[in-house]
């Protein structure tokens, strides 16, 4: 008997059966763009060797005007199809099914060359768009339609066509974007025209029994988006265009709403594609901050869709479905939806990989192998750095003492977790100790190692963390100062008026932390009205007329750093605007470019600029310093004067911000070399 019947239950499209209820979900990787094949082909071989039902590819542009960037990957010749031909094969031997995604990207295209259904730029793109004439428009059809031939060809199960996230497709649907008066604008029936058509010349290419997927965009998030009337109208003339299976897409890239980020409910939009259910007859796929097998099962069970998207859950565990199967589900590592090694990684230009799991698009790169000689490997930190360190070291074989002078594991996790829109860190503490409990690793914590103690291991791992650097402000040890540690560790409480001295990202997470009361991340209600988000059916798009409305702030708070740059600018790429803009609905004061000069009773004394003009007084009972970190280091000197050579990593080889992604990269690699 198995805990997910719904999940695990096959899905007959007629012509073929899928084995469960799960999709790996599309992603840009930038593998493909690699040019290693085997690279390619192990990816996703290794994901159906984990066993999802099916799953589909990073995008795949149809031409080169429709490439999401200039050189973006593509099947234009007989040596595409023969190198994609080396993936479908290794996911067909692996017991695995394959959709190719055709993502055209109309003004979305990072190129001079991008077209649309009207000549609007995009606001994420500094290209303005070319507007299509009807030759023009013939071209991009019969290019698809030559993608989902050649993807055939290739050996691909099927094609998924992208027609939501603003692409292309999305872009002729809505007047947003669409001012044409033609045979494809004005109307609704003249603008769903171009997906239509070609979905129906795609399944004419193709043949009945190829997967046809359509990604709809149910709920666009943008002024003068879809009603959810045209949504309906729209997936009952894909159905009868013969797509097999119709796929959730959340939001315009454009919408000033976050969709996947961590901050975002779970599940937050299943209610969207359950309306869909039984207005069409063909599956229903939803998707967007699905990460879990009892999410999933929940979500099938109450009726929301036939099928579940997860795309990044795939790069954090490749074996999520085996581990579910088996009974081991807590052992699934779990996706944060931080977007830091991910969608940050897509939109910088860099190869994707996972916060939780380095290995993710680096599965030929960084092996984890049994080690040839077995070592004695002490860890000193149970912080990312040092966790990722000693359970790889263990899972090649080495004997492994991992010590903490903390009663709990995680180190900097654990202040992460306090901060309102970052609950999912609390799962990620608890995999890691369901692995330790699973792994050989002696665990000694409330124990602090000394260099004494130490002498006998052939490896020495310093992963001790960071300390708060002084600010070096006049004042500072007074009582109405505190450090965020104390803060976040639940061991001081902020007044009512509170100024964060430092806005990086622990500023940032310790004003939300200030201003948030309950957390919106656990109540879909109260993160919707904070948004502005409400029914397609009531609102066009799916804003609320009245806009985002967010609960009372919990304390009035002003942010602020010495450098004159905006506030922010090196939070991540996809999120930090999230972070921003949520602080802004508190009513966060945002002040850049100021002179610390002392705390008092009063609060915080500040001036502007190198002449120190402007001295005013920040009133506040609370001042929370977060003006950076230092290495803690003291071990590994005491080590080093000793003549040993230890390993540091993690904050104690740079104190950057609470940087997990390197931390739990540094450590995996590491262990792996040992």
């Amino acid at each position: 008997m198995t805990a997910y019947p719904h999940m695990l239950a096959p899905l007959d499209l007629g012509f073929t059966t899928l084995k469960n209820r799960v999709l790996m979900g599309s992603m840009h990787t930038g593998l493909e763009e690699t040019k290693d094949w085997n690279r390619v082909a192990e990816f996703y071989a290794i994901r159906a060797r984990g066993g999802v039902a099916l799953m589909v590819t990073g995008g795949m542009a149809p031409n080169r005007e429709g490439g999401v960037f200039p050189g973006a990957a593509g099947l234009f010749t007989d040596e595409d199809i023969a190198n994609h031909k080396l993936v479908t094969d290794r996911v067909h031997d692996a017991g695995g099914k394959i959709a190719m995604q055709i993502l055209h990207a109309g003004r979305y295209a990072y190129g001079p060359e991008c077209v649309s259904a009207s000549a609007i730029k995009s606001p994420i793109s500094p290209f303005p768009p070319k507007e299509l004439d009807e030759d023009g428009i013939e071209k991009q059809i019969a290019d698809i339609v030559t993608a989902a031939t050649r993807a055939q060809q290739a050996g691909y199960d099927g094609v998924e066509v992208m027609g939501s996230e603003g692409y292309f497709l999305n872009q002729f649907l809505v007047t947003h974007t669409n001012k044409r008066s033609d045979r494809w604008g004005g109307s609704y029936e003249n603008r769903m025209r171009l997906p239509v058509e070609v979905v129906r010349r795609v399944r004419e290419a193709v043949g009945p029994e190829f997967i046809l997927i359509y990604r709809l965009s149910m709920i666009d998030l943008i002024p003068e988006g879809s009603t959810w009337e045209e949504v309906v109208i729209l997936a009952r003339a894909i159905e009868e265009a013969g797509a097999t299976i119709i796929n959730t897409g959340i939001g315009w890239h454009e919408a000033r709403i976050p969709t996947i980020a961590t901050s975002v409910p779970r599940r937050a939009f299943t209610w969207v594609t359950k309306k869909l259910m039984g207005e069409v007859s063909i599956p229903v796929i939803t998707s967007n901050r699905i990460n879990m097998p009892d999410v999933v099962e929940s979500v099938l069970a109450d009726g929301c869709a036939d099928m579940v998207s997860m795309a990044r859950p795939f790069l954090a565990d490749p074996d999520f479905v085996a581990k579910a199967m088996s009974g081991k589900a807590a052992q699934i590592a779990p996706c944060i939806a931080c977007n830091q090694a991910c969608l940050d990684h897509t939109f910088s230009g860099k190869l994707s990989s996972c916060l939780v799991n380095p290995r993710a698009c680096h599965e030929t790169e960084l092996l984890v192998e049994k080690a040839d000689q077995v070592k004695t490997v002490a860890v000193v930190g149970a912080g990312p750095a040092g966790l990722s360190a000693a359970l790889t070291a263990s899972e090649r074989g080495h004997k492994v003492t991992l010590f903490d002078k903390a009663s709990e594991i995680g180190g900097q996790l654990n202040m992460a977790k306090q901060v309102p829109g970052k609950e999912e860190f609390w799962g990620l503490v608890d995999w890691y100790r369901t692995m330790l409990a699973e792994s050989d690793v002696d665990l000694r914590l409330e124990t602090e190692a000394t260099a004494e103690a130490l002498t006998e291991f052939d490896e020495i791992i310093i992963a001790t963390g960071v300390l708060p650097r002084d600010a070096g402000i006049p004042g500072q040890d007074g009582p109405n100062t505190v450090s965020y540690r104390a803060l976040l560790q639940g061991k001081v409480e902020a007044g009512s008026k509170v100024a964060v001295i430092g806005a990086g990202g622990i500023g940032f997470d310790v004003a939300e932390y200030l201003v948030t009361d309950d957390s919106p991340t656990e109540h879909l209600d109260e993160w919707m009205e904070e948004w502005g988000v409400t029914d397609p059916a009531a609102q066009r798009g799916g804003l609320a007329e009245a806009g985002p409305q967010p609960e009372k702030p919990a304390r009035q708070v002003t942010l602020l750093q010495r450098k004159s740059t905006k506030l922010g600018k090196g939070l991540g790429k996809t999120t930090g605007w999230i972070h921003r803009a949520s602080l802004a609905l508190r009513n966060v004061e945002m002040v850049g470019g100021v002179n610390y000069e002392r705390i008092d009773a009063q609060g915080l004394h500040v001036s502007d600029g190198e002449a120190r003009e402007n001295p005013r007084v920040i009133e506040a009972d609370t001042i929370v310093i977060c003006a950076g970190q230092v290495s803690e280091r003291n071990l590994a000197e005491t080590l080093v004067t000793q003549g040993k050579a230890p390993h540091i990593i993690g904050g104690a080889d740079v104190a950057a911000e609470l940087d997990a992604k390197r931390a739990i990269d540094q450590g995996t690699r590491l262990a792996a070399s040992l």
